[in-house]
């Protein structure tokens, strides 16, 4: 369907491709993967020809048909959300419009004419084309998208303009499945979707007619959806014939034996050079020594890629803590009359590793802040243990670093808030891949995942025995994702967690604390066993 030949591309100094050759065919359901920077999104770009790459060639036919979702940035205002969702069908209802019109002109001509019968044969015609986009289920086709991706009915007749960005998002995501283009190309979908709306969207995906590209930092996601792995790196491409579970187990296996033939090759070149060393003098020995500086010189030296830096930390150990952490008692709260909480009552033990999920709106992030003492409320009380010492990253904590602060002042700052001269900034910004003159950057020209690593950064300045994060995974690659869960999983004190990826989830959390506009509850239990139950609940109403 696609074909990309030899395509080299480099901005600057900086090499992005080189010499890259792949075909993407009709039903390939492609995992976009590599780190950040690898060059995924410009290979996004590429495929839409919004990118001129140095050399190589992009084949692509006439017929096909792109979509593409963004990660963020659109916005519309104006139609209500059935009449923006509405014009994914552009073609069919333009078709609609000639036939109507066609109707009353026929109305006023003679039926003797050759233009009648002209102009009815045109109707047939585009009746028959009409038939094909199928009238009759656009309305429930478009609810039913709707509906998947989280919109309430009470929301169809609302104006666009008055919907968050995150809503704006599946907006676009529900007019580009609706479309069903050749090709999906999809960046990040899942970020603007809760735990329940992604299942819906798995499923959708899974039996999608097209084919499939998805860069997502979600494993989970990209195991189900995806049977095919393009990695990225150091300007490479390489492909693998599964998902993202595949990719690792069979690029961890790949890379052993190239270690293995270094190694046995390395071996064997010392050997001939001892030989050639041992025998360099001998007259008697002279042609074999130089047939094995001959076979030296051609020998093709066995190459371990180049391996891309990683990510390393981990918390400070917490101080002792009491049995209970915190507890909200009769709390209620309210943005004007919008009521979020009412007589919401729990509390969070030592120990509990918990994930707060729920639907977008509901109130995870908010409660989380309640949770960090930061969010006033209404009614209730907010009681912390006698020892609890809480830390709080916040969703958008990334986006309210100060803009004339370096990263380095930043985590000073941080490190001298919370009282640890002993502290080393340096050496946390080094763990977090801010190496050398990275350090002195301003906080303007980081990307989203160094402004998040930043992030991470302040945090671990403080010393606290309950952590409280709130989408921390924003913006992080797969890799920094697990080296962030491996050192939440080795904390030892009390976890809180809002986030919508299970996989990150998965082998961290043993509570689950849903919240609902009928209120909360608590299961124990961790995302994947939570979202089965749902299955069942659902199916048994």
């Amino acid at each position: 369907m696609i074909n990309l030949v030899d395509v080299s591309l480099r901005y600057g100094e900086k090499v992005i491709y080189t010499k890259i050759s792949t075909t993407i065919g009709a039903r390939d359901r492609i995992g976009l993967v590599g780190s950040n920077g690898s060059g995924k999104s410009t290979l996004i770009k590429l495929l839409l020809n919004e990118v001129e790459i140095d050399s190589g060639t992009v084949e692509r036919p006439s017929y096909v048909t792109l979509g593409y979702l963004p990660q963020d940035g659109i916005e519309v205002k104006g139609k209500t959300l059935i009449e923006e969702v509405a014009t994914a069908f552009e073609d069919a209802l333009e078709l609609q419009n000639k036939i109507d019109e066609a109707d009353e002109k026929m109305m006023e001509m003679d039926t003797s004419s050759e233009e009648y019968y002209e102009l009815l044969d045109q109707i047939g015609a585009w009746e028959q084309k009409l038939d094909t986009h199928e009238p009759e289920k656009m309305k429930s086709r478009i609810e039913k998208t709707l509906m998947g991706l989280g919109f309430a009915t009470s929301d169809f007749g609302r104006d666009t303009g008055e919907f968050s960005g995150g809503w704006q998002m599946r907006m676009a995501l529900a007019k580009l499945l609706l479309r069903e283009p050749s090709l999906l190309l999809l960046d990040e979908p899942t970020n603007h979707l809760d735990i329940i709306s992604q299942q819906w969207l798995e499923d959708y995906l899974t039996r999608y007619e097209g084919s499939l590209i998805i860069i997502s930092h979600d494993r989970a996601f990209l195991d189900v959806v995806t049977n095919r792995t393009i990695h990225l790196s150091m300007g490479a491409l390489t492909t693998y014939s599964g998902n993202y579970s595949f990719y690792v187990k069979e690029s961890e296996a790949n890379l052993e034996i190239l270690r293995k033939k270094a190694k046995n090759q390395q071996t064997e070149i010392q050997r001939q050079k001892d030989f050639i060393n041992r025998f360099r003098g001998n007259v008697k020995k002279a042609s074999l020594v130089q047939s094995r500086i001959k076979e030296l010189d051609k020998m093709e030296i066995v190459k371990l890629p180049p391996q891309e830096k990683k990510m390393f930390f981990r918390f400070p150990p917490p101080p002792p803590a009491s049995a209970k952490v915190i507890e909200l008692t009769n709390m209620s709260k309210s943005y004007g009359d919008l009521e979020v909480f009412r007589g919401l009552d729990f509390h969070i033990e030592k120990g509990d590793r918990l994930a707060i999920v729920g639907v977008n709106g509901a109130g995870k992030s908010t409660l989380a802040r309640i949770l960090a003492g930061i969010e006033p409320f209404q009614e209730g009380e907010r009681t912390l243990g006698i020892n609890t010492v809480l830390a709080y990253f916040a969703q958008q904590q990334a986006e309210e670093l100060d803009p004339n602060k370096t990263v380095l002042e930043e985590v000073e700052q941080a490190s001298a808030d919370a009282g640890r001269e002993e502290s080393n900034p340096r050496a946390v910004l080094g763990a977090l891949l801010f190496r050398k003159d990275d350090v002195f950057k301003k906080t303007t020209v980081l990307s989203g995942g160094e402004r998040n690593r930043l992030a991470l950064a302040k945090m671990l300045m403080q010393e606290a025995n309950a952590i409280i994060l709130d989408e921390p995974t924003n913006h992080l690659d797969i890799k920094s994702k697990e080296i962030l869960q491996d050192a939440v999983r080795t904390f030892n004190g009390t976890v809180i967690l809002v986030s919508h990826d299970r996989d990150f989830l998965d082998p961290i959390v043993n509570k689950i604390l849903e919240v609902s506009k009928t209120g909360t509850r608590m299961l124990t239990s961790n995302v994947s066993e939570y979202i089965e139950r749902i299955k069942r609940e659902n199916a048994e109403r």
